[in-house]
């Protein structure tokens, strides 16, 4: 398929398909959308598998190399776009619940599924090494609330758990893609090649070298966005620190995403407040949430399409459905830890948080690409359908049912 093939049929089909969803089905967008593409796909599988839309799906499917869209090009939009939005103020005093669950919560899902993974291949007679199950636990864990926000704003729950929420997803984001790079460095070497020091320092270099760099970012737009005074060129700047920061931030070898979430932190607070007209914060505002609303309904579509290409084979699809009660049974341990861990530290925590935070700590696209990226001897088949297979549930399920339960546990609180 040509490029501007790819990119026409892409764009109808997620405005077909929001369409349908926002007039007949009236579920949250990315889940509606991710639905009726999962439908779509069926259909095609299961009763037109040889017809002409089914063979343009599948040439579809293949001619985009989903990894290579979402991890160097859409993250870096999606990220920027949340972390704008974001009240730093607000995130300030929620610093160590999100702090904690981002990187000790992801440590912690990470080792729980691997280790997990590894004994139920172990049992089903397909051992797989420890160090690529430890692989697909750093790239399951990262959490997504696109598919949630919306619904926990409707359920009234307490603005400080929201910031939690989208706190937590934003830098876990970053930080599970650094454990990812940082364990497959593992993989790639040779477990017998492991050093604890030149592991840290490549940890080191991604997390805090993103980190800073993000912050230079902020503060290069805010000099730039100071000194004009034309939304315009206010947006073009804004697009110029997300594209051009994260390819800089790749050829850097430093983390993109995570300086995208700095950037835009720095952005949607500093610069808006002391760099921009009403005007301009208005536009800029608006134009990046829109960026962000057009992005997902593409992304959500495309992982509904997945499913066209996916190889399917039956022991991994049960070991996949188990995977779907370990990853939760994770989520929840790497909850309640830094709860545990931050009531004790008198650091005061939400009724039922916990639960809330288990059951919406959807799984996304991010886990998706980083499945795909995996190279054949680290079991790519084998993981790219259980993390399909979690994804699905995580935003069908739970991200149809996260509302109802908050509702129901704020209703026994009042």
């Amino acid at each position: 398929m040509e490029i501007q093939e790819i990119i026409t049929i892409t764009i109808v089909l997620s405005a077909v398909f929001a369409y349908v969803n926002h007039r007949l089905l009236k579920w949250p967008p990315t889940v509606g959308i991710m639905a009726i593409s999962l439908v779509i796909c069926i259909i095609l599988l299961t009763f037109g598998s040889k017809s002409f839309i089914s063979v343009k799906a599948i040439q579809l499917a293949t001619s985009v190399d989903f990894q290579n869209v979402l991890m160097n090009f859409m993250l870096s939009f999606l990220l920027f776009a949340g972390a704008i939005h974001i009240d730093l103020a607000k995130l300030k005093k929620e610093r160590w619940p999100v702090l904690l669950l981002a990187t000790l919560g992801i440590l912690i899902s990470t080792f729980l599924v691997g280790g997990a993974v590894c004994y139920l291949f172990k049992l089903f007679g397909s051992p797989i090494p420890f160090i690529y199950c430890l692989l697909f636990g750093s790239l399951i864990s990262p959490t997504d609330p696109i598919a949630v926000l919306a619904i926990l704003k409707e359920a009234k729950i307490p603005e400080s758990l929201e910031i939690k929420i989208s706190g937590e997803s934003l830098f876990n984001d970053g930080v599970a893609v650094v454990i990812f790079i940082t364990i497959a460095e593992i993989a790639g070497t040779g477990t017998e090649h492991f050093s604890l020091l030149a592991t840290g320092k490549l940890f080191l270099q991604e997390a805090g070298g993103g980190l800073a760099f993000g912050a230079l970012l902020g503060y290069i737009g805010f000099w730039a966005l100071r000194s004009v005074d034309d939304y315009k060129v206010e947006l073009l700047i804004t697009l110029a620190v997300v594209m051009g920061g994260y390819y800089t931030a790749g050829e850097l070898h430093i983390s993109g995403p995570l300086a995208m979430v700095v950037a835009g932190l720095i952005t949607g607070n500093k610069v808006k407040a002391e760099a921009m007209s009403d005007i301009s914060r208005d536009y800029v505002g608006k134009f990046w949430e829109l960026i962000d609303e057009v992005l997902n309904a593409i992304l959500f579509m495309l992982i509904g399409l997945e499913m066209l290409i996916i190889k399917i084979d039956k022991s991994t699809l049960i070991i996949g459905f188990i995977c779907i009660i370990i990853t939760l049974f994770a989520r929840w341990v790497s909850v309640i830890f830094p709860v545990v861990l931050l009531k004790w530290n008198k650091i005061a925590f939400e009724k039922n948080a916990v639960a809330i935070l288990t059951w919406g700590g959807l799984r996304g696209g991010l886990s998706v690409a980083m499945a795909l990226s995996l190279s054949t001897e680290m079991h790519r088949d084998e993981f790219v359908l259980i993390t399909y297979m979690i994804v699905v549930f995580s935003i069908i399920v739970q991200g149809l049912t996260i509302g109802k339960i908050a509702r129901r546990l704020q209703g026994a609180n009042g």
